[in-house]
C-alpha cells in the first residue's frame, strides 16, 4: 500500500452536516488522491456515522462509545497514520480551492518547519485572529484585559498576542497556530509526542506549537493557503462545559509551561484569575439566555 502525503484528522460531534460539507470540500483539493481522511466521532448520538458509511466510505472512521475530547479523540488516530504530515482540521471548516496541497507544498520546501497554518477567516470574511499567535504571557492579558491591545492593535508590545500589527497577507513565522486548521510534520510529531490529553480541547494546540518550537522547529503562518471557520459548531451545543474546557486548557498550559518562571504567590492570582473569567463568561451566557434565548458570548 502505498503511503498517502497528508492523513487529515478530523474529531466528530454532532456535526453531520458540517462534516459532510467540509469532506465535499476536500475532494476538490487538487492533491486529493494523496490523502487519507480519518474521523473519529466522539459518540455524536446522530446520524454522523452511518453518514459516513453511507456517502464517504473512502474514509477511515473510528466511532467512539463516549466523548473523549479532542485530544484524546487525535491521539486515538495520529500513531496509525501514515502520511508525512498530519492536518488538524475541524468539521466546521471550509476548505478553500487548494489550501490542504498549499500547506504540504510549503512544508515540502522548508525543512527546517515543523508546523504549518491557514489563512482562517470568519463566515463574514474577517481574519480569526487564533490561526497566527504568540505564545500566552501574564503580559499578554494584562493588556489584552485592559484593552491596551484593541485601543493600539498596530503597537507590536500591546497586540503581541494576536499578532494584529502584522500583515495578515504576508507569510509569517509565528509561535501557535489555530488547531481548526494545522498541518505538522511527522518527524515533529515522532520527536514531541502526542496532544496533551489532560486538555480535553480548547488550548492543545497551544501546547504542542510550544513543544515544537521547543525542538527547534519553525511554525509559519501561510496566508495563501485559506479556510473558512464556523467557530466553535460543537461547543455551543453545551456553552457552559465549553467555557470551562477552555480554562482548564489555559490553567493546564499556564502549570506546565509557565509556572515555573514565577513564585508561587503570583502563580495563585494568575490560576485565580482564569477561573474568575470563566466564572463571568459562563454567568454573562446565562443572563444573555434568559433575556435572547440562543445568543451566546464567544469566550475565545
Amino acid at each position: 500500500m502505498v503511503a498517502s502525503k497528508v492523513s487529515i484528522v478530523i474529531v466528530n460531534w454532532k456535526t453531520p452536516q458540517l462534516l459532510a460539507h467540509c469532506l465535499h470540500k476536500i475532494e476538490k483539493d487538487e492533491g486529493f488522491k494523496n490523502f487519507a481522511i480519518h474521523v473519529v466521532d466522539n459518540a455524536s448520538g446522530d446520524q454522523s456515522v452511518q453518514m459516513l458509511k453511507d456517502d464517504f466510505p473512502y474514509v477511515h472512521l473510528v466511532a467512539n462509545s463516549e466523548n473523549v475530547g479532542f485530544s484524546k479523540a487525535c491521539n486515538q488516530i495520529i500513531p496509525s497514520t501514515d502520511g508525512d504530515y498530519v492536518l488538524l482540521l475541524n468539521p466546521d471548516t471550509d476548505v478553500v480551492d487548494n489550501a490542504i496541497s498549499l500547506l504540504s507544498k510549503f512544508l515540502d520546501e522548508h525543512s527546517d518547519c515543523g508546523a504549518v497554518g491557514p489563512k482562517v477567516l470568519n463566515e463574514d470574511g474577517t481574519l480569526q485572529l487564533a490561526c497566527r499567535r504568540s505564545f500566552p504571557s501574564p503580559s499578554a492579558a494584562f493588556f489584552r484585559l485592559t484593552y491596551l491591545s484593541r485601543i493600539f492593535p498596530q503597537n507590536e508590545l500591546f497586540s503581541k498576542y494576536n499578532m494584529t500589527y502584522a500583515d495578515p497577507d504576508a507569510s509569517t513565522e509565528v509561535d501557535a497556530l489555530s488547531g481548526s486548521c494545522m498541518m505538522v510534520r511527522r518527524k515533529a510529531i515522532d520527536q514531541i509526542g502526542l496532544l496533551d490529553e489532560d486538555i480535553f480541547m480548547f488550548g492543545e494546540d497551544i501546547d504542542w506549537c510550544w513543544r515544537i518550537k521547543e525542538a527547534n522547529w519553525k511554525i509559519f503562518y501561510l496566508p495563501d493557503a485559506v479556510i473558512f471557520h464556523l467557530h466553535g459548531a460543537s461547543a455551543r451545543l453545551r456553552p457552559v462545559g465549553a467555557t470551562i474546557n477552555l480554562h482548564k486548557g489555559m490553567e493546564v498550559f499556564y502549570r506546565k509551561h509557565l509556572a515555573r518562571k514565577y513564585w508561587a504567590p503570583f502563580n495563585a492570582l494568575v490560576y485565580a484569575a482564569i477561573w474568575l473569567r470563566a466564572f463571568v463568561f459562563i454567568l454573562i451566557n446565562f443572563v444573555r439566555a434568559k433575556l435572547a434565548p440562543g445568543v451566546s458570548m464567544k469566550s475565545s
